[in-house]
């Protein structure tokens, strides 16, 4: 399905990162697993797609570094040639707390690095999807972007103001048949949610048609059905992956 396709996924190190860049490769794509310090993690990552008989390598950069990541785009080049699909996922921790106790700056910090990581990063792929007359950016969000939830307030606002980035840049590369498309998790088993109470969890699946909390494989089909050819009609969708507890 994505045979030949090189794809660059940001914060592929684990969670849904990992997940997604595996199935990409299972599918045939030339995948570079970026990573922010994790070096272990992500040539693991490399090593699982390589024993399957797929094709990875692992870039070390920060996804927030205009400078770093043009260095993973050429070094990108230089190993596969092109660059055909971009998932933005990279990470930015936040503090969980109320819109009391946040401050400005804990506020402004998470909004601005989670807008640098999808600008930085697209801003670098898309002289060559444009050159090229095609590409596919897809966006990892969330479910608390449109559903606030207590202690969330910063990844909620980050995460809405990620989508309506997305929106405009679907508009834009329309012209260059370039899509860009948002996914958008509800709860997933990560290391991030690792610590949480096993009743938050129960009580989240039970908020869900489906009946369960996401595993990141669930996140990854998702993502590839957006670098897939049968997505090539669809651009500035919001996809939620939750088990359908965005439905209204």
């Amino acid at each position: 399905m994505l045979n030949n396709k090189v794809a660059i996924v940001t914060g592929a190190s684990r969670g849904i990162g990992a997940a997604t860049a595996r199935l990409l490769a299972q599918h045939h794509a030339k995948v570079v697993v970026n990573y922010f310090n994790n070096a272990a993690a992500a040539q693991q990552v490399v090593k699982d797609i390589k024993k399957n008989g797929g094709e990875a390598i692992a870039i070390q950069a920060d996804a927030r570094n205009e400078k770093q990541m043009s260095s993973l785009v050429q070094d990108t080049l230089e190993h596969f040639g092109y660059i055909d699909i971009l998932v933005s996922n990279a990470s930015i921790s936040f503090p969980m707390t109320s819109f009391l106790d946040i401050s400005w700056d804990e506020l402004d910090r998470k909004v601005s690095d989670e807008l640098k990581v999808a600008f930085v990063s697209t801003k670098v792929v898309l002289p060559h999807m444009i050159q090229q007359n095609k590409g596919k950016l897809i966006f990892i969000s969330s479910g608390l972007s449109n559903f606030a939830q207590a202690g969330f307030v910063a990844h909620g606002i980050a995460k809405g103001a990620l989508n309506s980035f997305v929106r405009y840049i679907a508009h834009e590369m329309g012209s260059y048949q370039i899509t860009a498309n948002v996914v958008s998790p509800g709860m997933v088993a990560t290391d991030a949610t690792l610590h949480t109470p096993v009743e938050a969890k129960n009580q989240t699946a039970q908020m869900t048609p489906l009946g369960r909390i996401a595993q990141p494989e669930d996140i990854a089909k998702s993502v590839v059905m957006y670098a897939s050819l049968y997505s090539d009609f669809i651009t500035g969708a919001y996809v939620p992956v939750s088990g359908g507890m965005e439905m209204n």
